[in-house]
């Protein structure tokens, strides 16, 4: 491809709306164009990159056995009804009538219309496990889009389904997907963490997130330093050992603390470390059926540390979403205010983390206004019903395996796989007939990818302040020739042009810059680096009297001065074999 033929839409200003360093490259490098918030077209330079990541992602699903279909993106309220969803997904999915006043949606998601379509085509369970996918648009109505493409409202999804005659069934194929993403993200040169994860809405038990590491990640993952454990922030597990287990108990007392009501200001005015105090937070209890009660719960951890709303609100008969007390349900309830309050004869339920089950001597509230106990210890007036992991791992916490400490660092979500079971199947009533041809229900897996996404999270992790770096997988282009003075020299035309035919004979993409004398040198190579391609020859009147041509790296920046007549073997041995690594 010739520039003076190619959309090659760069521009120097950052866009105002731009926050991220991915979305500022994008637009500045030419590769997508805003249309409306949350809506963005792809340029011709940005759509060969998403065409590369849809490739890679394609040929590993392919491989695992998956079937590729197309789903329509306009679903009818139906579905969304047998399965529930209709009402309970909420303003995310647009809803919208069609001339005759049925009522439909714009897929956010595709899981009720493949379940459709099994429930139709399969009978028996002989045709399982069965595995179909699709890479296509979907649409969110997200109230705040932001990020460019990170977090936009219409994006490109590949997402799979399986379906099972059992769990067992199930649990092979997850681990077949689970292989196939890390060979898809391999293969896109990331650099990714699978982690165990929270199931969100969409619902199920088992699932994994997969994140690509980044500083500008919206979500916190925590790894092993000795083991493959890793987990997001929300559910990993740890445990503390208690800072004074050992100690002989002491006679407890109770304290004047004024208005000193924080952990940080009753620990200053006792002189008590907070990993020696307990902390008492209140929320709102649940009923059998999960609505929220005024019955209220105490959750108590240890001064030093902060709870894990995620695993809060998964306990039994605790509100979900969490729903903190306000200060005149306290004071009924406890009898006074926020600040004071301690596990000692309380009258609710109380669930204790596990960083607190062991400490002796600690410092707590009095449930008395301006009071608090020194020296507490676990009895009969001060107990808890029941204990849980409900707090926010810190970094360099012991890892749950024993095997080293735990680090947490940023990460993008770019892939999630879960185990569904039977939430759509049985909504829907997909079954099959099993070996004694009786109707079971079948087990569902589901998998997705953010194709748009991935672009977005490669730009966040490989960068600099000159442009994009990109993987040589996916790159648009893996050599760009440089022609300096052209219109001076017939040389510098006609080596050009032989080595742009001679490399795309290797087989690589090249982009020939042969733009005229208007278009500086200082110019070209300024848009060279910005759109990231991975390798830059240039070739100038001045290189070819020495006969020489000069190479550059664009992700080490390293130049080399490269004798002409052995530039294409330089060629066949650095570009190529690098790209087709």
């Amino acid at each position: 491809m010739r520039t003076s033929k190619f959309l090659l839409a760069t521009i120097k200003e950052t866009p105002a709306d731009a926050e991220i360093i991915s979305h500022q490259l994008m637009v500045r490098a030419g590769l997508i164009r805003k249309l409306a918030s949350g809506l963005y077209s792809w340029l011709p330079l940005g759509f060969k990159v998403l065409n590369k990541v849809t490739q890679i992602v394609r040929e590993e699903m392919d491989k695992s056995g998956a079937m590729e279909v197309v789903m329509p993106v306009v679903q009818p309220s139906e579905l969304w009804e047998e399965s529930g969803r209709w009402q309970g997904m909420g303003p995310e999915l647009l809803r919208f009538q069609d001339r005759h006043e049925r009522d439909f949606c714009l897929g956010p998601t595709h899981e009720e219309v493949i379940t459709d379509i099994v429930r139709s085509e399969y009978s028996s369970y002989k045709q399982l496990p069965a595995i179909l996918y699709q890479i296509q648009s979907k649409f969110r109505d997200e109230r705040r889009p932001r990020f460019g493409i990170m977090r936009s409202r219409e994006f490109i999804m590949k997402d799979a389904y399986s379906f099972h005659k059992d769990e067992e069934s199930l649990q092979q194929t997850y681990e077949v997907m689970h292989q196939t993403y890390c060979n898809i993200f391999s293969r896109l040169g990331l650099d990714y963490r699978p982690v165990i994860a929270d199931s969100g809405n969409i619902g199920g038990s088992t699932s994994h997130e997969f994140h690509v590491l980044a500083d500008s990640g919206e979500d916190e993952i925590v790894f092993s330093s000795d083991s493959n454990y890793a987990a997001n922030r929300e559910l990993a597990e740890g445990g503390l050992a208690s800072p004074n287990a050992d100690e002989e108990s002491l006679e407890q007392q109770t304290v004047d603390t004024g208005d000193a009501t924080t952990i940080d200001q009753v620990s200053a005015l006792l002189h008590i470390e907070p990993t020696k105090m307990v902390k008492t937070l209140l929320v709102h209890g649940a009923d059998k059926e999960g609505n929220r009660t005024d019955d209220l719960v105490a959750l108590l951890l240890r001064g030093d540390q902060e709870l894990n709303e995620t695993k809060a609100q998964k306990l039994d008969g605790v509100a979900a979403p969490l729903h903190f007390a306000d200060d005149d349900s306290i004071k009924k309830t406890i009898g006074c205010p926020p600040g004071c309050i301690g596990p000692q004869n309380l009258s609710i339920r109380i669930i204790a983390d596990h960083s607190v089950t062991d400490l002796k001597n600690f410092a707590c509230g009095a449930n008395t206004e301006g009071k608090h106990i020194t020296n507490q210890n676990w009895s009969d007036q001060c107990k808890f019903n029941d204990s849980a992991d409900i707090r926010k791992i810190q970094e360099g916490d012991p890892s749950p395996d024993g095997q080293g400490t735990l680090s947490i660092k940023r990460g993008i979500e770019v892939g999630h796989i879960f185990q569904l079971g039977k939430k759509y199947s049985e909504a829907l009533n997909a079954t099959v007939l099993d070996e004694n041809g009786k109707a079971v229900v079948m087990p569902m897996g589901c998998y997705g990818i953010g194709v748009t996404r991935i672009v977005a999270a490669c730009i966040e992790q490989s960068h600099d302040d000159k442009g994009i770096i990109w993987p040589e997988n996916i790159t648009p282009f893996h050599l760009i020739v440089v022609q300096i003075d052209a219109h001076k020299s017939d040389q510098v035309k006609a080596y050009s042009e032989q080595i742009y035919a001679d490399a795309q004979a290797l087989g690589l993409e090249v982009l020939l810059d042969d733009r005229d004398k208007k278009t500086s040198p200082g110019v070209k190579f300024a848009e060279s680096e910005l759109i990231g391609i991975p390798h830059r020859v240039v070739v100038s009147p001045r290189s070819l009297a020495d006969n020489v041509v000069e190479y550059t790296s664009r992700s080490s920046g390293e130049k080399q001065q490269i004798d002409k007549d052995s530039l294409l073997d330089f060629i066949a041995n650095t570009v190529n074999s690098q790209t087709s690594d």
